[in-house]
């Protein structure tokens, strides 16, 4: 089948207002091939944009049959080059955007079915409209997708309560690498029948399947949301208070950042309207949120009963709670815009890193080293979700140095230096953010013969055809044996 053969075999499928091409007029393709942080820019085949999921399964099998490789897209909000179409021009981009009713909700089941182009945010306003609170929340939450945050299994500021997109997920409808379509749209909290195919596809950057639907678990709303601010002294410091906040926290605990200095600074200089507080005089800042199921008054004395013992311990040095809602959305705030701030500054060397929170300050003071050992004058842009081990250890470049250049001549490096500091403390690489085909090369010196090899089998057995995302996750190399 030839490319306009495959084009025009797509238009009878969606409809041609649904295919684009290069040649379609007035039409710029740029918003599909770009990744969210520009480090590409693809070339697709063309974008297409199904309507529902017969059509995604149609589309499936006439690419299978050109020998195409689609790439499915959400909101194109990934950080790791997974979502875009390589350079070569042959790829076809699988929007779920026009994806994106929800579909059921059942209160009493505490269950929500969305399809996969659904905004994360539809999503959590939908379930509020229902008294009931959806608790992913992500920086990128008024643009990812379903599909997206369950292809990348994605994270946020919540995991330490809630968990992943992985624990929020019941079942799935997915298009197969064949075309066919799974109906695993199941509100079942418990199903012992077999594989757990969901556990396949959440977490597999759309190299195994193509995410159509999900049914999400629903929670009660709490009935007080209470922020508080806290400056601590070290990193030590952070972990003894992330262990206090547990003991009077209990569940309640639904947040926990840490913020190093220097992130803070960067928001201090480049959105000087926000006011970030105690930043100045502290090497580290925490951001914590206690949800109570009680009332207000309780949750305040309990934030308060920690923070008394926090500062008893010297874990804290000064600490603000928020007095409204106001309040507290503009302390998130400033969490929310260190990567904007950073981006402000200049281009940076980002990581998504995992390591046990207990080991956070020995990873931090190890890597710091080695960093500065061999890049003197380097800026760490440290910040992340300390509740859960994730940290997002950046590298700025030197004061004065063109940041293009830097991160042009050193990203390899850095990289290394990074990742192998991470491996000895027994870490992962990719915490929240996936591999997709920015690490894909870099995954098998972190990740062992026997879990790769695995990881290979089961992406040949599903795609023997390789043409569900080729090169993300596992490299084509990798496929090979």
């Amino acid at each position: 089948m030839t490319e306009n053969t495959l084009i025009h075999t797509l238009e009878s499928i969606v409809g041609d207002a649904h295919v684009l091409t290069h040649d379609t007029p007035a039409t710029d393709l740029s918003a599909w091939e770009h990744d969210w942080r520009k480090r590409l820019q693809g070339v697709a085949l063309a974008v297409v944009r199904p309507g529902n999921t017969a059509e995604v399964a149609a589309v499936v099998k006439a690419c299978a049959a050109a020998g195409a490789a689609i790439v499915p897209q959400g909101g194109n909000t990934g950080l790791v080059v997974g979502g875009v179409p390589d350079t070569t021009g042959t790829e076809v981009v699988l929007s779920l955007q026009r994806m994106n009713a929800i579909r059921s909700i059942d209160t009493a089941n505490l269950t929500l079915v969305a399809e996969a182009g659904c905004v994360l945010q539809a999503v959590q306003e939908a379930a509020e409209r229902e008294g009931l609170l959806f608790p992913l929340s992500l920086a990128a939450e008024g643009s990812c997708t379903i599909g997206g945050n369950l292809a990348t299994n994605a994270g946020g500021t919540q995991v330490v309560r809630y968990g992943n997109a992985r624990d929020l997920c019941l079942g799935l409808e997915v298009v197969t690498a064949q075309g066919e379509v799974w109906h695993g749209l199941t509100g079942l909290r418990k199903d012992n029948t077999g594989y757990d195919l969901r556990h396949l596809f959440v977490g597999s950057e759309g190299t195994l399947g193509i995410i159509t639907a999900a049914s999400l678990k629903l929670c009660p709303t709490p009935k007080a949301n209470l922020t508080a601010w806290a400056a601590v002294p070290t990193l030590e410091a952070a972990v003894a208070l992330l262990g206090l906040a547990h003991q009077h926290l209990g569940a309640g605990l639904t947040g926990f950042e840490m913020m190093g200095q220097f992130a803070l600074s960067l928001v201090d200089k480049h959105y000087p309207q926000q006011r970030v507080p105690l930043w100045r005089d502290t090497p580290y800042c925490v951001l914590l949120e206690n949800s109570d199921h009680e009332n207000e008054s309780h949750a305040r004395s309990q934030f308060e009963h920690l923070l008394e013992a926090a500062m008893d311990h010297g874990c804290v040095t000064d600490a603000v709670v928020a007095e409204s809602l106001a309040q507290a959305s503009q302390l998130w705030h400033i969490r929310e815009s260190i990567p904007l701030a950073q981006a402000q500054e200049g281009l940076n060397i980002k990581h998504d890193v995992a390591v046990t929170a207990s080991q956070i300050p020995a990873f931090v003071a190890q890597a710091t080293q080695v960093l500065e050992a061999a890049l003197p004058g380097i800026r760490l842009v440290n910040f992340g979700h300390l509740g859960d081990g994730n940290l997002h250890f950046n590298v700025q470049a030197p004061e004065g140095q063109d940041a293009a250049t830097f991160l042009r001549d050193h990203e390899t490096q850095v990289n290394a230096l990074v990742y192998d500091t991470v491996a000895q403390f027994g870490g992962s690489i990719s915490a929240e953010h996936g591999i997709g085909g920015l690490k894909a090369d870099t995954l098998h010196h972190y990740k062992s013969a026997v879990a790769l090899d695995l990881m290979a089998r089961i992406k040949n057995a599903l795609d023997p055809l390789n043409t569900l995302n080729p090169g993300r996750v596992v490299t084509r190399e990798a496929l090979k044996g």
